[in-house]
């Protein structure tokens, strides 16, 4: 039997059956094992059998007498109760994925604004440092610092700047040291006095 992940036993059970019938292992008008001998096959109880052959009788697919036997009533509907089943948990599968994206989602969101919370921290921290108020210097993709390192540069050497942060997309690295590797789209967050971002700018594109 290949039961189906993330939905009951006995809706497994029912839609093995349902493919068995479609398979033609099981023909219109037979007459299927008992729930007794069905739930020794699918090491189940006998209850579980039981829901699942109502599902199967709910669809018109088997026919369960009050003794207990069960009758193949109709191809058709097998392949339909299938068809119907696989769609609804198709539904629930995307349902679930979208519950789980939507999670990350706003784990996202908490520790983007934990990250702008550190930043204005900073900011404001450097602001009473006067002069040396925080300038942003974006790595165009055709600076000759892409794929360098902050050390490689001699940033601070050359410049007299203090490489506080580095903005990446969503992520802000805080404090990256000396081996850290500029990316196009970088945006450095820098610390210095008098025209620091002209200088940094020009180390950039060196």
């Amino acid at each position: 039997m290949r039961m189906k992940s993330n939905i009951p036993v006995y809706e497994s059970i029912a839609m093995d059956v349902a493919e068995r019938i479609v398979n033609g292992e099981f023909a219109v008008g037979d007459k299927i094992s008992g729930r007794t001998l069905l739930a020794s096959q699918y090491n189940v109880s006998p209850e579980t059998i039981r829901k699942a052959m109502g599902l199967l009788g709910q669809a018109n697919v088997v026919a369960v007498s009050q003794g207990k036997e069960i009758l193949v009533q109709s191809q058709e509907q097998a392949e339909e109760f299938i068809r119907h089943h696989l769609a609804m948990h198709s539904a629930y599968s995307l349902k679930q994925e979208l519950e789980f994206l939507m999670e990350k989602k706003n784990e996202i969101n908490n520790r983007f604004d934990e990250i702008i919370v550190q930043i204005t921290r900073y900011t404001d921290r450097l602001r009473n440092l006067q002069p040396f108020n925080p300038v942003e210097v974006y790595v165009s993709e055709n600076a000759s610092a892409v794929g360098r390192s902050v050390a490689q540069l001699g940033l601070w050497q050359r410049t007299g700047a203090t490489l506080i942060a580095i903005r990446r997309g969503m992520e802000v690295i805080i404090s990256p040291g000396a081996g850290a590797l500029l990316q196009a789209g970088d945006r450095l967050i820098v610390v210095g006095s008098g025209d620091i971002l002209e200088k940094v700018n020009t180390v950039l594109q060196e």
